[in-house]
C-alpha cells in the first residue's frame, strides 16, 4: 500500500498525529503526519523522521494535496542529497566484517543458535565482536539490534581511555569535581553535562579525529563554570581551545555520517 493510500484512510477522522514508513531504493524513512491548528503547512526533517505538519483548517482534499506534495519531496531530497539521509538506511551486518574506529579494527563474528530468542553481543579476544542471534533472523531484522550493541561494546572498550582524557582536560582548563564520564549512543546532541558533574559523551565521536573529540570535551567541561551557552561560557571554551569552531565546522560537514 502507498504512502498516499495509508494516509488517505486516516484523514477521516484523522488522529493527532499519524506515523508511517516511505520506502525508496535504500532507504526507509520513518514519516510523521502532525495535524494541528495553524495557518499552513510546514515540512521538516527531523532527528528520526521527515515530518509534515498540516493545518487543520485544510480541506481533505488540500490536505491530500500536501500528503503527495510531501512525498515527493522527501523522494526529490534522497536523490539529490543521499548523505542527509543516511541515518534512515538499514544497517546490515556481514559476518567477517570489519569495522574501524579510530585507530582500533574490529571483526564481527555471528555464531547462529537455533533456540536463541534474543541478541546479544561481546568483545573478544583480537578485538572480536562476537554476537549470539537466532537462527534464520533477517539482516535487516538484526541491523538496529546489533548497532545499538555494536556501540556498547566499542564504547566500553574506549571509555578508560575517553575518561582519562576527559580529567586531563578538565586538570589543563577547568579543575572542576566530575563525578562521571559515561560514553552513550547518542542522536540528539554531541554530548551532555549535569549540575551534579556527570560528562556525557556520544560513542559516534569515536569516529571523529581526535581535536574533534577534544572540543565536545572541553564543550561539556565549559558547562561546570556555566550552565548555558553566554558569552561567558564560551569565552571559557575560546581560552581553552582557540580553534573550536574548526570542530564545529568538522561535526557538520561529517556528523551525518558517524554512526555504527
Amino acid at each position: 500500500m502507498g504512502l498516499l493510500s495509508s494516509l488517505r484512510k486516516q484523514i477521516q477522522p484523522a488522529p493527532s498525529s499519524a506515523n508511517y514508513v516511505l520506502t525508496h531504493n535504500d532507504f526507509r524513512v520513518p514519516v510523521k503526519v502532525i495535524r494541528e491548528a495553524r495557518p499552513n503547512s510546514r515540512v521538516s526533517l527531523g532527528k528520526t523522521s521527515a515530518i509534515l505538519r498540516i493545518s487543520t483548517f485544510m480541506s481533505g482534499q488540500d490536505q491530500e494535496d500536501q500528503i503527495q506534495t510531501f512525498r515527493h519531496w522527501i523522494i526529490s531530497q534522497l536523490d539529490k542529497h543521499p548523505d542527509r539521509y543516511e541515518r534512515f538506511r538499514p544497517r546490515i551486518y556481514r559476518h567477517g566484517q570489519i569495522l574501524e574506529v579510530g585507530a582500533r579494527r574490529y571483526v564481527i563474528r555471528f555464531i547462529y543458535e537455533s533456540d536463541r530468542q534474543t541478541v546479544t553481543g561481546k568483545l573478544g579476544s583480537d578485538r572480536n565482536l562476537v554476537f549470539k542471534v537466532p537462527f534464520g533472523a533477517s539482516d535487516e531484522q538484526l541491523g538496529s539490534t546489533i548497532e545499538k550493541l555494536l556501540s556498547r561494546i566499542v564504547g566500553a572498550d574506549f571509555l578508560p581511555e575517553v575518561t582519562r582524557r576527559v580529567h586531563e582536560l578538565n586538570a589543563r582548563h577547568f579543575q572542576k569535581p566530575i563525578k562521571s564520564v559515561n560514553l552513550k549512543y547518542n542522536h540528539s546532541n554531541w554530548g551532555s553535562c549535569s549540575s551534579k558533574g556527570n560528562i556525557n559523551l556520544s560513542t559516534r565521536l569515536l569516529f571523529a579525529p581526535a581535536f574533534v573529540l577534544d572540543y565536545v570535551i572541553i564543550h561539556e567541561l565549559a558547562h561546570l563554570l556555566e550552565m548555558n551557552h553566554s558569552d561567558r561560557f564560551w569565552r571559557h571554551v575560546s581560552q581553552a581551545m582557540p580553534d573550536y569552531q574548526s570542530a564545529e565546522k568538522w561535526l557538520k560537514k561529517h556528523g551525518s555520517n558517524m554512526s555504527y
